[in-house]
């Protein structure tokens, strides 16, 4: 059997049983052979001067009306003993409130109820058909009492002979966490031949652990227990939740082997999430597909495990196509559907995707939860939109939800991000007196945005702050240090931090590595930027093509071409893919220097390795190609550019406009110059004077005028800007 197999692989060895706790004997062991009977019992009976007592405090209950307790009761209080307690009960069998008051009344005075009086009024309150009453009992006995389980069971057969008291009793051991008594309860129980119902059962698989779980699940069904389709489940989900998920589906094809118990919708949607949880999307698929094939209905638990797998993964539009299929099958998807979707669009900055969303939600009549505005907080905060990610943080505090450490985080990133680290320290001591404890992430966006500003001590300090209450630097604390003491120019101590790094257990990766890199690159050191990568490859860091595309980006800035195309030449022979950057910056290179043989050669390797232009590759190359007067060519992969939807800069209009001025081309130029105006870029002093002169040689006066003043005022703004710039304003 599968299950016996995984057991041998899951199941620990059996715990020794403890000699002092009753029935601590094994599951199995303990199970007789014969069905033993309940004990004979009976109370001891009162002696004449008790019975008498006996009878006026059960007068006195039954005709209590309203009056309180302890003043119907105060005349016997003195002369009350346990013994009484017990005597008194069976008088009052038929009626429930009366013992369970007399109980109260006992408990207030003696502290303690008898274990006997308690198991008692548990089989009186079963019989009366209050179980949520006994329920309580119950608990309260085994929290109370030793050996109370004894008590029960020497109590059954006089007060009640009802077996749904041991499902009572069962759960009330599971409720306070008696899970090993509830065991052996089970195995005592059925020496008496009494099977508690699979539902208590189920109860207790689902709080053991899994090798537990599957030793139970194969050893119940021998004492009678038969499994339904919720305990497959439990297991089910069980493996799932330790990444078991292979074994979890051989659980579900041995239920449609065996044909007793189908898997249900909830069987298919456990084992479902539990592939999308490891990245299986595949296999998630085919289940999906062989369950609906089964005729099973997916619902939202089914949908969102794929929509966030697919989330997770960046492939927004394909788990928004999920989402259509959902409401196209009658599954209407809930909060979380719509908030895990939310959240896939805003990490991926699709900002107009989101507001669509929200709108679809709020028209379905759902009403955005605390994850919901923690979602859009964190996407328009990553988008750099402060102003409506602020007003999206107050209308969720409108609305009396309460933000947590990952919503503040969020407003904190985005405010460092834009360098107004005085809302980030604000939204921080915020956190503070709210009850939240900043993480690792808000300390180093807090930490990373004094870096940018150059403020390096404060950074330290607030770092050790950090490290005072507890929080451990990890890597993404030290790169964002590195970067930022990077951006502030101070290489050398960004260097001392990395070897900090190292020293305190966690080693760099590619990313610290490319900082600094960009760093030497950017100053021009080249020798130490390469030799970092050596570095790299030394320690068996693989570099990403954004490493390389900062040493190609810096071989080329300083003019080292050749260091440049070596480069490239490497990554291709070592099946490290370039992208369209990496090619971008030495074509760029070769444009400047109007050497545009090279620049069609670097074009052409581009196309033979199967890397796609992007919209700068057609840029640099218009103007590259304007620069060496080359217009057939620049016109050419202008029109490449256009059929492929991407747009020109200023630069390439300003330079494919003077080119075709040049070859008098002048239509052509209008129309271009035309185009330029109207997506509201501003064309260069000299262009203007070319349109200028032409309209007034044209006698065209009005928009000889127009283009006057409207050189006069882009021109003017220019001028301001660049005059402030200049003082540092």
């Amino acid at each position: 059997m599968l299950l016996r197999s995984a057991i041998k692989r899951f199941v620990r060895r059996p715990r020794i049983p403890d000699p002092r706790r009753p029935f601590s004997s094994s599951v199995i062991d303990s199970i007789t052979t014969s069905i033993r009977p309940f004990p004979d019992y009976s109370p001891k009976k009162p002696s004449i001067r008790d019975s008498d007592l006996v009878h006026r405090v059960t007068t006195a209950l039954k005709q209590r009306r309203s009056e309180p307790l302890h003043r119907v009761l105060s005349p016997f209080a003195s002369r009350f003993r346990s013994d009484h307690l017990i005597w008194v009960l069976p008088h009052l069998r038929s009626d429930l409130a009366p013992v369970v008051s007399l109980l109260r009344w006992y408990r207030s005075r003696k502290n303690l109820i008898p274990t006997e009086a308690q198991a008692i009024a548990a089989h009186i309150a079963v019989a009366s058909g209050h179980r949520g009453t006994a329920r309580h009992l119950l608990c309260e006995g085994l929290a109370s009492h030793k050996h109370f389980v004894e008590q029960v069971v020497y109590t059954y057969k006089y007060w009640c002979s009802d077996p749904s008291v041991f499902d009572l009793l069962f759960w009330a051991a599971l409720e306070i966490d008696r899970i090993d008594e509830a065991r052996n309860l089970f195995s005592h129980l059925v020496s008496y031949g009494i099977v508690v119902s699979v539902d208590v059962c189920n109860a207790l698989l689902a709080r053991l652990p899994v090798d537990d779980m599957l030793c139970v699940f194969v050893q119940f069904p021998v004492s009678g227990v038969q499994w339904n389709a919720k305990s497959y489940n439990i297991i089910i989900h069980g493996l799932c939740s330790i990444g078991k998920v292979g074994e979890a589906h051989r659980i579900l094809l041995e239920m449609e082997e065996k044909g007793s118990v189908s898997p249900d919708v909830v069987s298919y949607s456990t084992l479902i999430d539990g592939y999308c949880c490891v990245g299986e999307l595949q296999k998630a698929m085919e289940l999906f597909d062989d369950m609906t094939t089964k005729g099973l209905k997916p619902n939202s638990f089914t949908y969102n495990s794929i929509i966030t797998l697919l989330c997770k993964n960046g492939k927004v539009v394909e788990a928004e196509r999920v989402l259509l299929g959902m409401v196209n099958h009658g599954v209407t998807p809930d909060t979380v559907v719509y908030t895990t979707m939310i959240n896939g669009f805003c990490k991926n900055g699709n900002l107009p995707a989101v507001y669509r969303l929200v709108g679809e939600m709020k028209k379905s009549g759902l009403v955005p939860d605390a994850m919901t505005y923690t979602a859009l907080i964190y996407g328009l905060s990553r988008s750099g939109k402060m102003a409506e990610a602020e007003q999206v943080f107050q209308e969720m505090l409108c609305k009396g939800l309460n933000p947590d450490e990952v919503t503040y985080t969020s407003l904190v990133d985005g405010y460092c991000k834009k360098g107004n680290m005085k809302d980030a320290f604000r939204l921080h001591n915020e956190m503070l007196q709210m009850g939240l404890i900043p993480n690792v992430v808000t300390y180093t966006a807090l930490s990373d945005g004094l870096c940018k500003q150059g403020e390096v001590e404060a950074a330290n300090e607030l770092l050790h702050e950090m490290c005072a209450m507890g929080l451990e630097l990890n890597l993404c604390t030290y790169n964002s240090l590195i970067n930022g003491l990077c951006k502030s120019g101070n290489i050398d101590q960004a260097v001392k931090t990395m070897v900090d790094m190292e020293a305190a257990g966690i080693s760099p990766d590619a990313y610290s590595y490319t900082t600094l890199m960009d760093a030497y690159c950017k100053a021009g050191e080249m020798d130490r930027a390469h030799s970092l990568l050596r570095e790299m490859l030394d320690k068996g860091i693989q570099p990403s093509v954004v490493t390389f595309n900062v040493l190609m980006n810096g071989f080329c800035a300083s003019g080292m071409l050749e260091d440049g195309k070596r480069l490239l030449g490497w990554m291709v022979e070592k099946n490290i893919l370039p992208n369209a950057t990496t090619y971008n910056s030495l074509m760029k290179q070769y444009c400047i220097d109007k050497n545009m043989k090279a620049t069609t050669e670097i074009y052409r390797g581009m196309g033979a390795q199967g890397v796609m232009p992007d919209e700068n590759t057609y840029n640099i190359l218009i103007r590259g190609h304007c620069k060496a007067r080359n217009m057939k060519e620049a016109c050419y992969f202008h029109s490449e550019l256009v059929k492929r939807g991407f747009h020109l800069r200023d630069s390439s209009y300003n330079a494919l406009i003077k080119g075709l001025v040049r070859k008098k081309r002048l239509l052509e130029a209008r129309k271009l110059f035309e185009e330029m105006r109207a997506v509201g870029l501003v064309a260069d002093r000299e262009i203007y004077n070319i349109f200028i002169d032409l309209n007034y040689g044209e006698g065209n006066v009005e928009l000889t005028l127009e283009l006057c003043d409207e050189a006069l005022e882009k021109w003017h703004v220019e001028s301001k800007t660049n005059e402030t710039s200049k003082h540092g304003l």
